[in-house]
């Protein structure tokens, strides 16, 4: 009966942990292409400039998972992504989740999918 429950309670801070993971605020992030800390245009892996502040989406929705320096805590290490992955897999990670991390797509829009991915492509 002990262990019944010690599963149980497992179980639960588990799913609890993880249901964080797909929550967003309903503040929308800022368009202006601005990071507020730096107030410079994003850069993108092609030299572009993104109109999606890709940290400011980050913050609102991956941080619970992936950490506020992206060190990982219910989610992995995301610090030197664009070493393991191109901005076209990542687009593609975050758009249809992949393994515990759930899918985006329909939760953000494409171009906050496409700063995201080169935001994290950049990461080496």
């Amino acid at each position: 009966m002990q262990l019944n429950k010690s599963f149980l309670c497992l179980f639960l801070l588990l799913a609890f942990s993880l249901s964080a993971c797909g929550k967003s605020n309903t503040t929308p992030p800022a368009t202006t292409g601005t990071p507020a800390a730096t107030g410079t245009p994003t850069a993108t892996t092609s030299g572009a400039t993104t109109k999606v502040d890709a940290q400011a989406v980050f913050k609102q929705t991956c941080v619970s998972c992936h950490g506020v320096n992206l060190e990982g805590s219910v989610g992995p290490n995301l610090q030197k992504e664009g070493s393991k992955h191109t901005k076209d897999e990542l687009a593609t990670i975050i758009s249809n989740g992949r393994g515990a991390m759930p899918s985006f797509k329909g939760k953000l829009t494409d171009d906050e999918i496409s700063s995201l991915a080169v935001w994290l492509a950049d990461k080496k």
